[in-house]
């Protein structure tokens, strides 16, 4: 049975791997007929390299599969868990994760004559939603998909370092800080804890019953009424 606030199964399951084989489609191609994809890549603060924002994620390193392996199995899960769980906004997740982690590394990444590739940016975009987002929104499932994050892909933190220079910790650093960010923005859209009903009624307006006055109130009747009794007796 669907959930009412989630997405479908089949969702999550057929859109992120539509990414996962648009990656690897490319990737193969590329290898296949010899194509250089490398310089569709970013190249910071240049406009030749501006058209990597919207490319970069597709490419991945011509001599090193691991590249492609390593940011296979991250995007697939990431992914389906946007549509699955931030179903009214995963689509607006998604393409702000992409497009706003690929200007961020235009504008702060080093300039060394080299491109930045990947979907590495996106990667850490998407971790860094579904954990902070779950943490704010309060609600139990969303809240267990952050914590399984977190013990999953909390090592990804050392990432946004420059521990390698052979490895764009700008690209994760711009992704971190886009899903962060996107977590605030979108914190009242989507998914949302279930409210209870003095929730309800306070958003209405209705102030809730009072036990004590109306306690205090019985209180005084039953005395005046005890008085009065013994009024009468006497």
């Amino acid at each position: 049975m669907k959930h009412p606030q989630f997405g479908s199964s089949l969702e999550a399951i057929v859109y992120p791997l539509a990414i996962l084989m648009g990656m690897w489609m490319v990737h193969l191609t590329a290898e296949v007929y010899g194509f250089r994809l490398v310089d569709w890549g970013v190249l910071p603060r240049t406009i030749e390299g501006l058209k990597g924002i919207f490319f970069m994620p597709w490419i991945h390193s011509p001599v090193d599969w691991k590249h492609l392996l390593n940011n296979s199995l991250p995007i697939l899960f990431l992914s389906a868990t946007i549509v699955y769980f931030y179903r009214p906004i995963a689509l607006k997740v998604l393409l702000m994760s992409w497009i706003l982690s690929g200007i961020g590394v235009w504008l702060i990444a080093r300039n060394t004559g080299s491109y930045h590739i990947g979907m590495s940016g996106v990667i850490y975009a998407l971790a860094a939603f579904v954990f902070v987002s779950g943490v704010r929104r309060r609600y139990l499932p969303l809240q267990a998909m952050a914590l399984f994050v977190a013990f999953v892909y909390g090592s990804m933190i050392w990432g946004v370092f420059p521990t390698d220079e052979r490895i764009s910790w700008e690209g994760h650093l711009s992704g971190m800080i886009v899903g962060v960010i996107l977590a605030f923005v979108y914190e009242k859209k989507g998914p949302q804890a279930p409210k209870y009903q003095y929730e309800i009624e306070q958003e209405l307006g209705i102030e809730p019953p009072d036990f004590e006055a109306e306690y205090n109130e019985k209180l005084r009747i039953l005395k005046n009424k005890v008085d009065l009794e013994r009024s009468s007796e006497d």
